[in-house]
């Protein structure tokens, strides 16, 4: 089966979780992924989290369908080599700091120079220009700088963390999408390769809605608000009697009107100031009170149940447990298996988006560090005996 990405070929340079995410996401529609990695240790993912036999179960994640090509940046041949992979590639993807690529003699210049087509990706803190640009930068920071950190929590509480490191995946994301612009653009003979440019903050910042026109025009200032959702209502998650949290959206005027029946309060479907969304948000509180003594007098099974008879929008909030279990999950092919090595299996999340004609797919989980050197090396003209003479000298590995 043919894929969207087949025929196009990918170099990341990059560690933990920004670029190796985008490449990740070409991989899995088909692109070619060499992954440059570090002699001896290679990509620290390889020792976050949780591991199996000396591996994080996020590696094997996040470098599947990637080729690993241990190679050592700081040795002349190894920039040589990198020359060479990239003068035939389409994109070069790297979250390094700023000026770190030109140390290594492969800044734009050069690889503009060596191929007018590539595209060059590049995930920063920061950007490569402005007046920060030179500051280190994770995915925390991104999330600090760029609006969400302050959004996120309960009203009086410090600001919270969301839980997954949310700042590296959007900029991954703002990056794939960078990527297949760029390359739409040399393929349909528009133009030359560009540089994508690509800040963990202005990722986060691109998500955060209608938050400085609102500062800009009436000095409204977002603040944390739990799970509701400030000025539209009723949206919040509620407790049911047995514990658990369900979220429901009740926020479209014909919505409201049934899901105030269902939980028996006619009196408030039909109050004329709660006909519309600017009425309801004024008195969020009393709605939700309303909608909490209702869920706290049921099973969240039976609150469930209730709500999706009357068409109203609700979920649980699902731990990783929920979702293994979740019959949808498992009819949207969104739990795959995969194979350690040592023939263990393991589940892993499938392919998004679901395309009907060149669907991604999973041909291998991430492999051992420098599985596929002697293979890329050969591709590019290498004997036998260059090779062995490169991981000799320490070139490679």
């Amino acid at each position: 089966m043919t894929t969207p990405l087949s025929g196009i070929k990918v170099i990341e340079i990059g560690t933990l979780i920004a670029a190796p995410f985008a490449a990740r996401v070409l991989a899995e529609f088909g692109a070619e992924v060499i992954k440059i990695e570090a002699i001896g240790q290679g990509d620290p993912l390889r020792k976050w989290r949780k591991l199996h036999e000396g591996t994080s179960l996020w590696w094997y994640l996040q470098s599947r369908n990637k080729k690993s090509l241990a190679l050592n940046l700081k040795s002349p041949e190894g920039i040589e080599l990198v020359k060479q992979l990239a003068s035939s590639a389409d994109v070069l993807i790297e979250n390094l700091r700023p000026g770190a690529l030109e140390k290594l003699g492969l800044g734009w210049d050069v690889l503009h120079a060596l191929n007018p087509n590539l595209t060059l990706v590049r995930i920063s803190g920061y950007g490569q220009t402005g007046p920060y640009r030179d500051r280190p930068g994770f995915g925390a920071i991104g999330e600090a700088m760029g609006g969400i950190r302050y959004t996120t929590g309960t009203p009086g509480s410090p600001p919270a963390r969301v839980g997954v490191s949310l700042g590296d995946s959007l900029a991954s994301l703002h990056a794939v999408i960078g990527a297949l612009m760029s390359l739409l653009r040399v393929k349909t003979g528009q133009g030359e390769g560009q540089v994508v440019d690509v800040s963990l903050a202005e990722s986060v910042f691109n998500l955060m809605e209608s938050l400085v026109p609102e500062y800009d025009m009436l000095g409204h200032v977002r603040e944390r608000s739990g799970g509701a959702l400030p000025g539209i209502a009723p949206s919040n998650t509620y407790l049911t009697a047995d514990g658990a949290y369900v979220v429901i959206a009740g926020n479209s005027d014909p919505i409201y009107k049934r899901l105030m029946e269902v939980i028996g309060r006619v009196d408030l479907a039909e109050a004329p100031e709660f006909a519309h969304n600017d009425g309801r948000a004024a008195k969020s509180g009393l709605l939700d009170a309303a909608i909490t003594h209702w869920t706290s007098s049921l099973p969240i099974e039976q609150v469930l149940a209730t709500l999706q008879d009357a068409e109203v929008p609700a979920g649980r909030i699902y731990s990783a447990a929920d979702i293994v279990a979740d019959p949808h999950y498992q009819a949207r092919d969104m739990l795959l298996s995969a194979e350690l090595p040592g023939g263990v299996k393991v589940k892993m999340p499938g392919i998004v988006p679901k395309l009907s004609e060149t669907p991604g797919g999973v041909n291998w989980s991430g492999p051992t560090l420098g599985q596929h050197t002697d293979g890329i090396l050969a591709e590019l003209g290498l004997t036998g005996q260059d090779i062995e003479r490169l991981k000799a000298e320490g070139v490679v590995q």
